[in-house]
């Protein structure tokens, strides 16, 4: 393959894994997840983390790589692949990114530079403002500052608006500024894009169903009383992940585990359709789509066919 990177993108429980498997046993290629749930150690059944079964040798990075109490963010993330990604290719292996974090693996790919976080108390003072003044306030202001960075953001987006604020008292610059001159910096990597989705989308919808009810099989109730034993916080972010959450409340006794399945049904599905708005609005990605009657090995092929058309 002359193109040693291959992206493989699309919603929560399309098959992503398997694929990104099966091309690296047969391009001699590692693994780079790109799911911003499957950093975090010991959060693995409620995450769909592959198994050592499932990765069948292949190694995967970024896999396992902070606490569920730490705040992790997209430019960690580009800090800890990019070199992962260069290294794979030095090695003349062919990089395999695939997961279905939008956010993380366009900047992945573009080589995002962002903005810094600087150790000024800066953030604490506006954190503290907010507290006081209300986030009706903070985005006033921002609009004052930023008007096109407070029409995107949500009034209830209290870390995205007082990560605004930080970047333009601590550079001078808009963070609407930055993203622009981001945007038009050529990207770091020039991969081959691949995307998976359904013909049917209740074909779909049924495969989330049945990763649900496998992850309480699989004993995701115990998962997560392992981590609240182990002192994590419920309300750290992690914890609000779709599929935590819902199972909190339940262990609280707020609502039934029955119920807290059902809840998380309907949220993956909100985030599969949200996921799978972000991936549409790239053009270089070849869809795969599986029609009802269609198994993996349909699906393999039709990403052997477009590998080999890209090649040539």
């Amino acid at each position: 393959m002359k193109n040693r990177i291959i992206c493989i993108a699309g919603p929560t429980a399309s098959g992503k894994t398997a694929l990104a498997v099966e091309l690296a046993k047969e391009l001699g290629g590692e693994v780079v997840s790109c799911d911003s749930m499957q950093v975090y150690r010991r959060m693995d059944i409620g995450t769909a983390k592959p198994t050592q079964d499932e990765m069948q040798g292949i190694p995967h990075h970024m896999l396992d790589v902070a606490e569920p109490n730490e705040d992790f963010s997209v430019s960690r993330y580009c800090e800890m692949a990019a070199p992962i990604v260069d290294d794979i290719l030095a090695r003349g292996k062919t990089a395999i990114i695939a997961g279905g974090t939008g956010l993380y693996m366009d900047s992945l790919i573009r080589g995002n530079a962002f903005a810094p976080f600087p150790s000024t108390g800066m953030r604490e003072k506006l954190e503290a403002q907010a507290d006081a003044e209300g986030m009706e306030a903070m985005l006033s202001l921002l609009n004052s500052i930023d008007p096109e960075a407070a029409a995107r953001l949500h009034l209830k987006d209290r870390k995205r608006i007082i990560r605004a604020l930080e970047v333009y008292y601590e550079t001078g610059e808009t963070i609407t500024e930055h993203n622009r001159k981001t945007q038009a910096i050529a990207p770091r990597y020039a991969p081959l894009w691949l995307g998976l989705d359904f013909e049917d989308r209740a074909d779909l919808y049924s495969r989330i169903d049945r990763r649900v009810d496998m992850m309480l099989e699989e004993g995701l109730i115990k998962e997560i009383k392992t981590l609240l034993a182990s002192g994590i916080p419920a309300k750290c972010t992690a914890m609000q992940a779709i599929g935590y959450k819902e199972f909190v409340d339940a262990l609280d006794g707020k609502i039934s585990v029955s119920e807290a399945a059902d809840l998380v049904r309907q949220s993956s599905r909100r985030y599969a359709k949200r996921q799978l708005t972000w991936f549409r609005r790239n053009s270089n990605i070849h869809w795969l789509i599986r029609r009802p009657d269609d198994d993996f090995g349909k699906i393999l092929e039709c990403a052997r066919q477009v590998i080999n058309e890209f090649d040539n």
